[in-house]
Formats: C-alpha cells, sequence, structure tokens
C-alpha cells in the first residue's frame, strides 16, 4: 500500500469514529410502515475497525465513496423534512459535511494528479473546482449508477409487449430509494454553474429516474435540484437546482425526455404541487427559450390550467402557480393571448379571494400579463375594469388594504395607456364615485392633453 493509501486509510477511520459514536447514541425509531431501518444503512456504509487493517488499494477507494454516501445522507437531513432523516440532529449533520470536506482535501492533496486527470475525463478544469469537492466531483460516474439502480429497484415498469405495469417494489421496499435520492441530491447540490452543465450525462438519467418514480418522497428530492428542497420528492429539488446551473446546450438530448416528465407530474399531489410549478418552468423556460411558440410551452401551460380550472379553491395551489409562473408568461410574450380566455377567468375569481396573499399575488401576475401582451384583441377589459374597481372599493376591509390599491392603480393606469378610449368608455361610470375618482390622477384630463397636443404637432407640420 502506497504511503498516501495509508494516510488516507488512517483518516477515514479517524473521521469515521466519532460518526459512529454519536450514530448509535442518536434514538432512532424507523418511520411506521417503513420496512429499513436507514441506522442500519448507514452503520453498514461506515468503515468498520475490524476491516481497515491489511486492506489493499481497491478496498480503500470503495471505503472512500461509501464513507461519502454516509455523509452526503446525513448532511442531506438539513434541507429535508422526511420521517426517514428527521431523526438526525443539526449537529450531526454538519459534522458529517465538515468530515467529507476535510476527507476531500486530503484525497486532493495526496492524489493530486490522478484527481485532477479524473476530473479533466469529465471534461472539467480540477483548477477552478475547490479542494473540498473535487472528491464528490471524481466520485459521480460511479455513484450515479448505483444510486440510479437503488431508486430503479423499487419503480413501477412497463411491460415491454404490454400496457400492463409491474410493480418493481416487490423487488426492494420503497425507502432504499428514498435513501438513494438523498444522497443524489447532496451530490448533486454540490456542484453548480458553470461545472455542473459539464456533467449532466452523468446527472440527468439519474435524475429522471428519480423524477418518474411513483413515490412523492422521490420524486421531490430530484426535482427541486435539477435547474436551480424541501418536504420529500428528492428528485425535483434536484432538477430545480440543474435548471438553474445548466444552460440548454448542455441538456442536449435529453431536454424533451425533462419536459416530458415535467408534464406527467402536473397531475401530482398538493405536498408537491408548489415544486412541480417551479421545475417545470425552471426547465421549459431553459429548454424553450428561444422559441415562445415552442408546443412545450402550451402543453405545459394547458396541462396546469386545467387542473387549476378543477381546483380554483385550492389555496395551495393557486398560490404556488401564480408565484412561479411570471417566467413562463414572459418567455411566451405575445403567445399568451392565446390562453386568455382560460387565464382571465381565473383571475377574476381570485382577486375576490378572502386571504390577502392570493388578491395580492393574482394582482401582480394581471400587471405582468397586461404588460407583456399590451391586452390586445381581448373582450376582457370591460369585465377586468370593473373587478378592479370592486377590489378596490372592497380593499378597505382588507389588511393588505394600502398594498391592494397600489397594485389596482398601477394596473388602471397601465390599461389606460394601452387601451385608450375603450378603457375610457369601459371606466367613464366610475367617474363620479367618490372613492374611485382619484384612483388613476386626471384620467380624462390625460387624455384630452394628449389629443390636443397631437392636433397641434398635426397642425404645425
Amino acid at each position: 500500500m502506497s504511503e498516501s493509501l495509508s494516510t488516507l486509510h488512517d483518516l477515514i477511520f479517524q473521521l469515521s469514529e466519532p460518526i459512529r459514536k454519536t450514530l448509535s447514541e442518536t434514538p432512532y425509531t424507523p418511520p411506521e410502515g417503513s420496512t429499513i431501518s436507514v441506522k442500519a444503512v448507514l452503520d453498514h456504509l461506515l468503515p468498520s475497525p475490524s476491516n481497515l487493517p491489511n486492506i489493499g488499494e481497491s478496498q480503500i477507494r470503495a471505503s472512500i465513496r461509501d464513507f461519502a454516501l454516509a455523509c452526503a445522507l446525513l448532511s442531506s437531513s438539513q434541507s429535508s423534512t422526511h420521517d426517514i432523516v428527521s431523526w438526525i440532529p443539526a449537529n450531526f449533520s454538519a459534522s458529517a459535511e465538515s468530515a467529507i470536506r476535510e476527507l476531500s482535501r486530503a484525497y486532493s492533496i495526496a492524489f493530486g494528479e490522478a484527481n485532477a486527470k479524473r476530473i479533466g475525463e469529465l471534461g472539467r478544469d480540477c483548477g477552478v473546482v475547490p479542494e473540498e469537492k473535487r472528491l464528490v466531483v471524481e466520485l459521480m460516474p460511479e455513484v450515479f449508477p448505483s444510486l440510479k439502480d437503488a431508486i430503479k429497484e423499487s419503480s413501477i415498469d412497463k411491460l415491454d409487449d404490454a400496457d400492463e405495469v409491474s410493480a418493481a417494489s416487490a423487488r426492494a421496499p420503497v425507502g432504499f430509494a428514498i435513501v438513494a435520492a438523498h444522497q443524489f441530491r447532496w451530490f448533486v447540490t454540490q456542484i453548480d454553474n458553470p461545472h455542473l452543465g459539464k456533467l449532466s450525462t452523468l446527472v440527468i438519467p439519474c435524475a429522471l429516474m428519480a423524477l418518474d418514480h411513483w413515490s412523492p418522497e422521490v420524486k421531490v428530492c430530484v426535482s427541486r435540484f435539477v435547474f436551480l428542497d424541501r418536504l420529500s420528492g428528492q428528485g425535483m429539488v434536484s432538477f430545480i437546482h440543474i435548471g438553474k446551473n445548466v444552460s440548454a446546450s448542455e441538456l442536449g438530448s435529453y431536454g424533451d425526455a425533462i419536459l416530458d416528465v415535467c408534464c406527467q407530474n402536473i397531475a401530482s399531489s398538493d405536498e408537491i404541487w408548489h415544486l412541480v410549478v417551479e421545475m417545470s418552468v425552471i426547465l421549459v423556460t431553459c429548454i424553450q427559450r428561444s422559441d415562445p411558440r415552442s408546443s412545450w410551452y402550451e402543453r405545459m401551460l394547458n396541462e396546469m390550467l386545467s387542473h387549476l380550472e378543477r381546483q380554483p379553491r385550492n389555496k395551495d395551489r393557486r398560490v404556488a402557480w401564480l408565484q412561479h409562473i411570471e417566467p413562463l408568461f414572459s418567455s411566451v410574450g405575445l403567445v399568451l393571448l392565446a390562453h386568455f380566455r382560460r387565464i382571465f377567468p381565473l383571475f377574476f375569481q381570485w382577486m375576490r379571494a378572502d386571504d390577502n396573499e392570493t388578491v395580492l399575488l393574482v394582482l401582480k401576475q394581471v400587471h405582468t400579463v397586461i404588460r407583456i401582451t399590451w391586452i390586445r384583441n381581448t373582450p376582457y377589459v370591460e369585465r377586468l375594469v370593473d373587478e378592479l374597481a370592486a377590489l378596490y372599493k372592497g380593499a378597505s376591509s382588507k389588511k393588505s388594504c394600502e398594498d391592494i390599491r397600489r397594485l389596482i392603480s398601477q394596473i388602471l393606469i397601465l390599461l389606460q395607456q394601452c387601451k385608450g378610449l375603450q378603457f375610457e368608455a369601459a371606466y367613464d361610470k366610475y367617474r363620479d364615485d367618490p372613492i374611485l375618482s382619484d384612483v388613476v390622477p386626471s384620467l380624462s384630463g390625460r387624455y384630452t392633453e394628449m389629443m390636443i397636443e397631437n392636433l397641434d404637432v398635426c397642425t404645425l407640420k
């Protein structure tokens, strides 16, 4: 065994000892219904003292991989509330993350040249990858395929010769897939722009496997990491991270597969709807940014609107959608006009919602839609003016009265600018209303002055 390997051999044991001790002292009760012991999984990944003496290079490298997977699972508990890792104390998680960083720095020193070569084979310059992350990058080609297999073991497979599905969950408990998804998310979120894009061929197949899993706990883990985490569904967490750190060109041929999985997941449970929307918007605007008429925008927006129309009173769903949808609106531009017949009825209904959060969010999106489309060729101008006027008058009883009225004033001024005489006709009925008379200052006077100025210019010419 080389001196460098011997040094790492000793370091792994030193770093593992306090982790193993804390693990044995931490109370643990498997979640109800769980068929696996996460504590046992961690214990298996940590090197055993009896296995350390007289082991070869391949065993040491395997112990490095397993130690990294143990630390990844422990560290992932900091950004997850899932029962499977909720028993891990914050200080235990932090100490595991510190340990893997220390091992990575020692590994970079001991095997600097070999480490640089392996990272170079992945398309990255070792010099621009921080020392504490180089080991993570080098382990990805070895770790991701095994994590993908662990997720696949409890997925649902479609049979080749029929439309029937077979529950692969009989082969492995879903708990192992949830563990693998947490580990995968941690590995992916250690690497960001510009390094992550070069590793997309390693990352995306595993992320797609997790996102296509039947379990929401697995989905959430991956969804949130891809293009940009929380709750269950570790796949979505990962995809959000990817979307924020990878360019469309780096995603290559995976674009359609990613967006197809996004669309399939729109029909999800309330618990992960916010992640589905965030992930889908980030990914479609990244992949289809240069094509506002892409069929993916059409499909995704129609899927979302269909679910919102079926549950318009579901506060969590509408709030999540209103919070995250603006980048999609901005990307499609005038194409949004084709969806007005479905969007505005929802807007009008939500403007009458009891909660201030919905009202403020929908007003912001109304302003966005008008600004983007100049609300041309639409029959909704008069109805919009009436709804805004009613909301302005009724806002006095709301906690966010001032903010609501400020947004309504901005929308009315924008409407005046883009619709001119059509707006004048719609607003005429409110000019003598004592509450609404000053909402848009000098409403008729401003328009008259502008017409006179234009007439004077024409006369001079």
